[in-house]
């Protein structure tokens, strides 16, 4: 009997210690490879802090043309995109996992190429999840930050994974977001801004951080000359050194009337 209460606790002990020194998981889920960036200063901050980072980008952003390049959208341009997104993540010292649907999702070929890429885009999300058993998710909320398509959808998609089961990992989802006050009229604000009130999640970063992010955002060169980037982070720099996330929350009773 005193033999199996050793062996008990030798196994409990073990048990517990791996719990408590096993490190923190971040997934952080986007659209197109590039859009990393909105968060990519706490990305390289917690990475420094040995938690485990794995960045999922679901499109191929073979339609990035835009007016700092003279690409033609297409399978060569997605090749080309691939490869900075690899290069981004290096120097940000994140996991890389860059999925293969087309930029746009295919809303261009309606509800039959539409629907069945989202769909699957769904089920791979899960799959991704369930395998990695973060402790943190991170992607777009309703706004997209720029309203765009592709970006609203992922982080619904994101969101739909989260809310279709009760998974045995404690697990918590976060938007990032851009504080209204931060934006320069109530079209803006009403569009893509936050009330701070809701971005109760903040986190600070060093300048350090800040630096490494945007030399991350120097691998995309399809779609951002150096001149631009050193634009985008001045610009960025007079928002301060803090990062801002809104919580889904889950009610802990249940609500028997709407008021």
């Amino acid at each position: 009997m005193q033999k199996l209460s050793v062996l008990f606790f030798f196994i409990f002990s073990t048990v517990l210690l791996n719990a408590q020194t096993a490190p923190k998981k971040i997934v952080a889920i986007f659209a197109h490879p590039d859009d990393e960036q909105s968060i990519a200063p706490i990305l390289v901050k917690y990475a420094e802090e040995g938690v485990e980072i794995t960045l999922v980008i679901a499109t191929d952003g073979r339609l990035g043309v835009n007016q700092y390049n003279d690409y033609v959208a297409g399978d060569e341009l997605a090749a080309r995109r691939r490869n900075e997104m690899q290069c981004a993540a290096e120097t940000l010292g994140v996991d890389l996992i860059h999925l293969d649907y087309h930029d746009q999702l295919k809303a261009a070929e309606g509800f039959d190429g539409h629907i069945p890429h989202v769909q699957q885009l769904i089920l791979d999300l899960k799959k991704i999840v369930t395998e990695i058993e973060p402790d943190a998710l991170i992607t777009w909320g309703p706004d997209g930050v720029t309203t765009h398509m592709d970006h609203r959808l992922v982080g619904a998609s994101v969101t739909q994974v989260f809310v279709s089961q009760k998974w045995n990992k404690p697990m918590d989802l976060f938007y990032f977001g851009v504080p209204s006050d931060f934006l320069p009229d109530e079209k803006a604000r009403t569009l893509r801004g936050q009330d701070r009130s809701y971005l109760t999640t903040q986190i600070s970063f060093t300048e350090a951080h800040f630096d490494q992010a945007y030399r991350a955002l120097l691998c995309h060169e399809s779609q951002y000359p150096a001149s631009v980037v050193a634009t985008i982070k001045k610009e960025r720099a007079q928002m301060g050194s803090t990062l801002f996330l809104r919580k889904f929350q889950v009610p802990k009773t249940i609500q028997k009337s709407l008021f």
